[in-house]
């Protein structure tokens, strides 16, 4: 699929970390992003959606809309699901009826931690939270579906919105020492390289359900201590259990993703986590060197 020229909603375009990256990469490609946020309207509102689509007639729909708070879900299920599950069914069957291709992003933590090797998007999910089973129903409401792509991404970082490394480096510029989870290992991701790799995706044609993430694997304690030794802040960083740390949503302790199908279907092998770090940390925050 050609991407110049192509009109393409962005659903969280406007204010979500990934949807900022997906719009600047659009604009890159000479395609003509539509970001979109609640206050344009309410996408799980049917009649509302259908109006959007008629008037602005986008060549193809991402959604990079989520409830993402995964304490929080705990504790409003209703609303994770309506976001999480509710809007990708809504906008499956509303672009299934125009015959448009929808990307839909979901979530490594679909999946239990009790793998050994890196998850393929073929292994059974196992959602430990509220989070990720609706995250997981997401997926389940477009299962069927032949103008679909849904890829699994993890652990995003990048410009535009708050994140977790955002957050440590700011804690770490007032504080002496930061104690972080380091029984817990996954795919950190940065956004801008996690869009091109979308738009890599679609135009390949690909279809189905992948998985997408920066190469290489950490602990979040080890994601941390990278990037404050990148920022160059003498903050240090000690390392605790995760039931030091008491959490509502239980996290997976091992969720590393598997990129190889994405690569056997773009010719596209994704970069170090760590090349990407740097990028963020002197590119985009202006710290360290």
């Amino acid at each position: 699929m050609s991407l110049a020229g192509a009109r393409v909603a962005v659903f969280g375009g406007k204010r979500g970390l990934l949807g900022q990256a997906l719009v600047r990469a659009l604009a890159r490609a000479k395609a003509q992003p539509l970001a979109l946020s609640s206050e344009d309207f309410d996408p799980l509102d049917a009649r509302a959606l259908e109006r959007f689509l008629q008037d602005e007639r986008p060549d193809w729909v991402c959604n990079a809309a989520a409830y993402t708070a995964v304490d929080l879900a705990e504790d409003e299920p209703a609303a994770a699901y309506r976001l999480n599950r509710d809007l990708p069914a809504l906008l499956g069957r509303a672009c299934g009826e125009r015959g448009l291709l929808l990307v839909h992003f979901s979530t490594d933590f679909v999946f239990g931690g009790d793998s050994q090797e890196p998850y393929k998007p073929g292994d059974e999910p196992h959602p430990l939270s509220v989070y990720g089973g609706s995250k997981l129903a997401g997926e389940q409401t477009l299962a069927g579906l032949s103008d679909v792509l849904i890829l699994r991404t993890a652990w995003l970082f990048g410009p535009g919105r708050s994140n977790f490394v955002a957050k440590i480096l700011d804690l770490a510029k007032t504080r002496e020492e930061l104690a972080v989870v380091h029984d817990q290992e996954g795919s950190p991701t940065y956004t801008p390289d996690l869009a091109q790799g979308t738009l890599a995706l679609v135009e390949a044609g690909a279809r189905g359900l992948f998985h997408l993430a920066n190469a290489g694997r950490a602990s979040w304690c080890e994601l941390a201590t990278e990037a404050i030794g990148l920022a160059g802040l003498p903050c240090r960083v000690r390392p605790i259990l995760a039931a030091a740390w008491p959490a509502k949503a239980v996290r997976p302790a091992f969720s590393v993703l598997d990129t190889t199908a994405f690569t056997r279907a773009t010719g596209v092998t994704p970069r170090p986590w760590l090349q990407a770090l740097r990028d963020y940390v002197f590119g985009d925050l202006k710290l360290g060197k």
